[in-house]
């Protein structure tokens, strides 16, 4: 084991942090800062300044492999510079390979993985011999810095997907205990957060391995009575765990977003059950009516996967033809990867790359469509949108309507003036593909 990079003269370690992948590693890189800010550390914004290079991993799918081995490459040349005296690596690639990584990249100098993630913010503060006073899992240091903040309410998965090496990175589900949850959640408050975006692997999960009934609508409902919290956004929501009594607190509650983040992933029958993903056609379709019923201005937002092995060119055209049907709100689309230890990754029939591409474009490009219609009929309209920051344009800031997620969702420009979290009453004047453009309304 190596010295812990060398402090300044101030007696301060320097640490840079790279946080990559979803933001459910993004609460793990924050749980880290909290622990390590608290216990005396310097963040710093560019890794040559740093004494120490920390990278949260992902290792979900392949291209997430790539960069991060490329950015952990990047900060050990660095090092070899003499620019930073330690790299340090956490997160789900190592869980998947940690003897390769520490067999074929050496100049790492310790390692974490992605599991026992309360326990990895006190093991890193030891090793850089630090008093570790912060206590992890409730002192966060807030990177988002947006008015809004995501609450992790699980670790782990137990559904078993063909195509997912999550429950191998991240083992069996395990709720986290609402009372922490709900300390967690009033922490953030007090720091100023306006939205909550709530997150696990499978959000509808929650609860089930607790007692005294609780489970997401319980839970949901107690995160409605914190005061200072103005919007709940749930993210992750399984389509085959979507009860009624979810949907009943979604359309009754007034800080609740009507959003609901459904991995619909293939509407094939069969391409479903080789996912052995727990839906079928008609149950989606039904779930479909159900929640346009119930919460009518509900923005759905859903992810597909095209290209999976076996996949015709009849099932892609009978996928393309459900999104017409069904007219999301919002939607995402990945090109089939196949992980090693999935059984998919295993299956005959690889679907050839350049027609993935194809697929994914043609995905795509009918959801632009879908998308610019929604968008214009909302011109003209008033909406309640909350401010992100600046918008890269002098005079214009971001924000976000109660049907977008931040990052992965699209934007509303509005005029300058406002501070990140606050929500303002604006007009919509404008309308593309991905994004809308506003006037503020005055009172």
């Amino acid at each position: 084991m190596e010295t812990p990079g060398k402090a300044d003269p101030a007696g301060m370690l320097k640490l840079h942090l790279i946080s990559l992948g979803c933001p459910k590693n993004l609460v793990d890189s924050e749980w880290i800062l909290g622990e390590l800010v608290g216990s005396g550390v310097e963040l710093v914004g560019e890794p040559r300044q740093a004494d120490v290079i920390l990278i949260n991993t992902c290792g979900f799918i392949g291209d997430a492999k790539k960069e991060s081995v490329e950015t952990i490459l990047e900060a050990v040349q660095l090092k070899k510079m003499g620019y930073c005296q330690q790299v340090l690596v956490t997160g789900c690639l190592v869980e998947r390979y940690r003897e390769e990584l520490l067999a074929e990249i050496p100049e790492i100098d310790r390692v974490w993985g992605a599991r026992n993630t309360e326990q990895i913010p006190h093991e890193i503060a030891g090793f850089l011999h630090l008093p570790g006073q912060a206590k992890a899992g409730l002192r966060r240091f807030l990177t988002t810095r947006s008015g809004y903040a995501y609450l992790k309410i699980a670790e782990g998965c137990d559904n078993l997907c063909s195509f997912c090496a999550i429950p191998a990175i991240r083992g069996r589900h395990v709720s986290r205990p609402p009372q922490e949850i709900l300390r967690e959640a009033a922490g953030l408050a007090q720091q100023g957060v306006k939205e909550l975006i709530v997150i696990s692997q499978d959000t509808t999960y929650y609860g089930r391995d607790l007692a005294d009934g609780w489970n997401l609508p319980r839970l949901l409902r107690e995160l409605e009575k914190i005061s200072g919290i103005e919007w709940i956004r749930v993210l992750y929501l399984y389509p085959e765990r979507i009860t009624e009594e979810l949907l009943d607190v979604m359309a009754n509650s007034e800080k609740i977003c009507p959003y609901l983040d459904i991995p619909i992933q293939h509407i094939s029958d069969r391409i479903l059950r080789s996912m052995r993903r727990g839906s079928r056609r008609a149950t989606v379709e039904r779930l479909i009516e159900r929640i346009r019923a119930k919460i009518p201005e509900a923005a759905i937002r859903t992810t597909m996967i095209v290209g999976y092995p076996g996949e015709t060119d009849a099932e892609f055209e009978e996928l393309l033809d459900f999104v017409e049907q069904a007219q999301f709100d919002r939607l995402g689309a990945f090109r089939f990867s196949p992980e090693e230890g999935t059984p998919a990754a295993e299956l005959p029939d690889q679907v050839p790359e350049p027609v993935k591409e194809q697929r994914f474009e043609a995905l795509m490009a009918l959801q632009q469509e879908i998308a610019l219609r929604k968008n214009q009929r909302l011109v003209g309209r008033k909406l309640t949108v909350i401010v992100d920051g600046e918008d890269g344009t002098p005079g214009l800031v971001r924000a976000r309507t109660r049907w977008d997620a931040p990052e992965i969702d699209q934007k509303v420009v509005v005029p300058a003036g406002a501070a990140p979290g606050e929500l303002l009453e604006v007009r919509i004047t404008g309308a593309l593909h991905y994004e809308l453009k506003g006037e503020i309304v005055r009172a």
